[in-house]
C-alpha cells in the first residue's frame, strides 16, 4: 500500500473506506504496546527501499523507533534476521549471502 510519503511499502496499512482515517505500520507497532508510530516516520522511513532491493523470503524485519542523539529527531531504525542462516544481517538491503548464490554462469572479472 502506498505510504504518506508516496512509496509503496507492504506493512502500511490504511483504511478510508467511508470517511475513515486509519493509518498504522503493522512493522513498528506491535500488539500490546503503545502505538508510536506517526505518518512523518514513512519519509525517512528505509523500508522500502529495502523491500525493492532484497525481496528475500527467508529474512525477517524489525523496526523501531530511536533517536541516535539526544537532540536529534524521532527516525526508523531496522534490524534484519536471516531464518535459513540463522544470523542477523548486517546490511538488509543485500542480504546475508547465502540465500541467494551467484550464478556459476556469471563471471566476474577474467
Amino acid at each position: 500500500m502506498r505510504t504518506p510519503s508516496g512509496r509503496e511499502c507492504p506493512y502500511f496499512y490504511g483504511d478510508y473506506h467511508r470517511g475513515r482515517q486509519i493509518e498504522e505500520c503493522r512493522l513498528i507497532d506491535k500488539p500490546n504496546q503503545p502505538k508510536k508510530w506517526q505518518p512523518k516516520y514513512c519519509y525517512s522511513c528505509p523500508v522500502p527501499d529495502i523491500v525493492i532491493a532484497n525481496s528475500c523470503p527467508n529474512m525477517i524485519l524489525n523496526a523501531d523507533i530511536k533517536k541516535s542523539f539526544p537532540l536529534f529527531k524521532k527516525k526508523v531504525f531496522v534490524s534484519a534476521y536471516c531464518t535459513k542462516a540463522h544470523k542477523e544481517v548486517k546490511e538488509p538491503k543485500i542480504g546475508c549471502g547465502l540465500c541467494h548464490d551467484v550464478p556459476k554462469n556469471l563471471v566476474i572479472g577474467e
